[in-house]
C-alpha cells in the first residue's frame, strides 16, 4: 500500500493514536476528523461504537475498521506494524478518550518503537485529565492507578499504596462498585481524606460529588438503593506528614503480619513485601525477611 505522493503532512508518522471524545462529540478535533477521513486502517476497541461515531461526526472514509482490545492486542500490534511499513496509514483510537491510557494502545505504540517507524499523537479528550482539573484538588503532582481492583488481595495493595502517596491519585470505577469501593478506602484511609467522584464527564447529566470519603461513601450508599448508573472517576487527594502528625515509620517485624497475610489470599511473598514496604517506606529485602522469620515462627 505504497504512495509515489508527496507526503501528506498529516501522515508525518504512519502510525497516529487519537483522542476520541469522553461524551460530547464537539469535543472531537478537527485533527482526529481528517485522520479519520483519510487512514486506511482504523484500530479500535469495538468496531461497531467506532463507526457509530464516524456516522455521528458526519464523515465518510475508506478505511478498514479492525479491532484491538486487551485479548489480541500482542497479535494484532505487529500486524499494523508490518502493514504500516509498507505505507498503510494506521489510525489507533479506543472507545472513549487516549488509547494506551487504560485502553489498548500501548503495545502497538511499544511495536512500532521496536520496528524503528514514525509513530505520533493526536492528543484529545481524557477523562483522567478532565476528572482531575474539575476535582478541586491538588493537580501539581497527580498519578493514575487505573481501575480500582475487583480481586480483594490487589486491592488490599492499593489501599496500602494509597495510605502514604503524598500524590492526588485518580481511578476509575464502575456503577457496580463504587459506593462499596469508596466505603472501604474511608474505613482504610480515614473518613477526612478529601475526594471527588465524577460521573458522566462531558454528557448531559455530567455530575462531581466533592467532600471527604465519609461524606462521599454516605452519598453513594444512599444512591445505590436506587442503581448507580454512568462511568465513574475517583480522584482521591494525597496525604502528607502533616496529615499524619506524630505517626512513626512501622518496623519490617511490625508489618511483617501484613506481608503473610497478603500472601496467604494468593499473593507472591516478595510482590508482597514489595509493595507493603513501598507504601511504609521499609525497604522490601528486610520486610521479606522478617516475613520469612514470623512464618517460620508461626510454624508447628
Amino acid at each position: 500500500m505504497s504512495r509515489e505522493e508527496e507526503p501528506d503532512p498529516l501522515w508525518e508518522s504512519p502510525i497516529v493514536l487519537a483522542a476520541t471524545p469522553i461524551g460530547n462529540l464537539a469535543d472531537a478535533t478537527d485533527r482526529l476528523k481528517q485522520l479519520i477521513s483519510t487512514a486506511d486502517i482504523i484500530a479500535c476497541e469495538d468496531t461497531r461504537r467506532t463507526r457509530h461515531l464516524i456516522h455521528a461526526l458526519g464523515l465518510s472514509t475508506a478505511a478498514r475498521l479492525v479491532s484491538l482490545h486487551e485479548h489480541n492486542e500482542a497479535s494484532r500490534a505487529a500486524q499494523l506494524v508490518e502493514q504500516a511499513e509498507t505505507g498503510a496509514r494506521v489510525l489507533v483510537v479506543s472507545d472513549a478518550g487516549m488509547p494506551a491510557v487504560s485502553d489498548p494502545g500501548f503495545r502497538i505504540a511499544a511495536a512500532a518503537i521496536g520496528a524503528d517507524i514514525g509513530l505520533t499523537v493526536a492528543p484529545g479528550a481524557s477523562a483522567v485529565t478532565t476528572a482531575l482539573a474539575v476535582s478541586g484538588l491538588g493537580t501539581d503532582r497527580f498519578t493514575f492507578a487505573g481501575f480500582i481492583p475487583r480481586k480483594q488481595s490487589e486491592r488490599a495493595g492499593l489501599v496500602e499504596r494509597l495510605r502514604t502517596e503524598e500524590w492526588t491519585t485518580v481511578l476509575f470505577d464502575s456503577p457496580r462498585r463504587i459506593a462499596e469501593n469508596v466505603a472501604e478506602l474511608a474505613a482504610a484511609l480515614g473518613e477526612n481524606r478529601q475526594a471527588a467522584v465524577a460521573r458522566e464527564l462531558t454528557k448531559k447529566f455530567e455530575e462531581v460529588l466533592r467532600g471527604s470519603l465519609g461524606e462521599l461513601a454516605a452519598e453513594l450508599t444512599q444512591r445505590s438503593e436506587a442503581g448507580l448508573k454512568g462511568e465513574f472517576v475517583l480522584v482521591l487527594a494525597g496525604t502528607s506528614a502533616g496529615d499524619r502528625p506524630g505517626e512513626p515509620t512501622p518496623t519490617a517485624e511490625e508489618l511483617a503480619g501484613t506481608v503473610l497475610e497478603r500472601a496467604a489470599a494468593g499473593e507472591r511473598l516478595k510482590a508482597a513485601a514489595k509493595d507493603v514496604g513501598a507504601a511504609h517506606r521499609v525497604p522490601a529485602s528486610e520486610l521479606y525477611d522478617a516475613a520469612v522469620a514470623l512464618r517460620r515462627r508461626r510454624e508447628p
